[in-house]
């Protein structure tokens, strides 16, 4: 079995900060592409950044430079800095990754179950 558990959500003023984190466990040879989702009441999920084993990164247009995804991959662990949080970040935010379970398997898509971030006054 393996999970996504993330956690760092909460309740923050506009212009502030929080850091998300989303650790894998379970049985697990290696993970690829890790990433965060979100998703808003009556939205559709959205992605708002990835990063591949090595550290590419990709980030949605709409972030404008504010959010940074990092990894560790010795913890299984991916992250999500966001500043000049706005309330139209309010949403939860669901960790991502494609992991393969041993050496001859292949990779399959697991999500966490989400935190929930508010952006308000």
């Amino acid at each position: 079995q393996v999970q996504l558990v993330e956690s760092g959500g909460g309740l923050v003023q506009p212009g502030g900060s929080l850091r998300l984190s989303c650790a894998a466990s379970g049985i697990i040879f290696r993970i690829n592409t890790m990433a965060w989702y979100r998703q808003a009441p009556g939205k559709q999920r959205e992605l708002v950044a990835s990063i591949t084993r090595g550290g590419g990164t990709n980030y949605a247009d709409f972030l404008k430079g504010r959010f940074t995804i990092s990894r560790d991959n010795a913890q299984n662990t991916v992250y999500l800095q966001m500043n000049s949080l706005e309330p139209g970040d309010t949403a939860g935010y669901h960790c991502h990754a494609y992991i393969k379970r041993s050496s001859s398997g292949s990779y399959n898509e697991y999500w966490g179950q989400g935190t929930q971030v508010t952006v308000s006054s």
